[in-house]
């Protein structure tokens, strides 16, 4: 299931504007290992993900500076590089194949390799930022899963590696975006034959005309002992095996827009919003669903 393949494209940017927004996906090839290798030891991690795409990155944007993106080199900064997160018979094995040296071997002992990380994203602006609150407010998924227009979709993989051969561990994210809204999620997948599955997801929602995202993070797992009701083949499928995974975290919070902002936005939001509706209606969009993106 490498992504070599199927993510074997051309570099790519694209730029959608959403009202004040600017969607941005770039898509590039995988590092270089000299790159990599640098950036091990500036992480202090004795090895980085096989496929790591450092210039991918999926950004939200508003005119005022303001916004949040999701990039790999973050996400690697949330793996715990003090300890094993999975102790089982193959973690020997798969370090000493990533162990280049004798001191490598000395400091992997202490050493997530699962990459497992709690990432929801990396907020932007220099001088305003979104304010993170908790909040007891959920994301509509029943009016998410209604059919409606979809103006720009994405999908972007931020790393990916197959545990010398003995699962996986990938991220990516992915983004819609309708008329007057738009919806993310990122996922953290996490597999490892006989042992467990991880999915960790983030969700970010956007509603026009509001001053605020949602973003949910959730977490679920489950030995692979506990899932012999489920037929092997969800195993390979996060969109299939997480509603089997139960859930062990889930923590909702409000993105706040800096006030100063959001109060000039209202009007030409709406008035941009009818607008490019207008323009988009020569072209044929797609609709309604993508696969596992809800």
């Amino acid at each position: 299931m490498s992504s070599l393949i199927s993510h074997g494209f051309k570099s790519s940017t694209q730029d959608f504007n959403f009202g004040p927004w600017t969607v941005t996906a770039a898509k590039t090839h995988i590092m270089k290992s000299k790159d990599i290798e640098r950036l091990a030891e500036e992480m202090h991690m004795p090895a980085l993900p096989e496929m790591l795409f450092g210039d991918n990155v999926l950004r939200i944007k508003h005119t005022d500076g303001f916004g949040i993106e999701f990039n790999a080199i973050d996400a690697l900064k949330r793996v715990n590089n003090m300890q094993d997160s999975v102790k089982v018979a193959c973690a020997q094995e798969w370090q000493e194949s990533r162990a280049d040296s004798d001191h490598s071997k000395d400091v992997v002992k202490r050493y997530d390799w699962t990459y497992t990380t709690d990432y929801r994203g990396t907020l932007l602006g220099e001088d305003t930022q979104m304010k993170v609150m908790p909040t007891t407010e959920r994301i509509d998924m029943e009016k998410l899963k209604a059919r409606e227009q979809i103006q720009f979709f994405e999908d972007v993989l931020l790393f990916e590696d197959e545990l010398h051969d003995h699962g996986v561990s990938m991220i990516g994210v992915k983004i819609r975006v309708m008329p007057t809204s738009f919806f993310l999620l990122l996922r953290f997948f996490l597999r490892v034959d006989g042992v467990l599955i991880r999915i960790n997801d983030t969700r970010l929602y956007h509603e026009a005309g509001k001053k605020h995202m949602l973003r949910e993070f959730s977490t679920r797992e489950s030995k692979i002992s506990n899932l012999q009701r489920v037929p092997p083949a969800f195993y390979t499928d996060p969109n299939e095996i997480a509603q089997h995974l139960p859930l062990k975290l889930t923590e909702c919070e409000k993105l706040e827009f800096p006030e100063k902002d959001t109060q000039a936005e209202c009007k030409p939001y709406s008035d941009t919003l009818q607008e490019q509706n207008q323009m988009r209606q020569t072209h044929t969009l797609k609709t309604h669903s993508h696969s596992g993106l809800i």
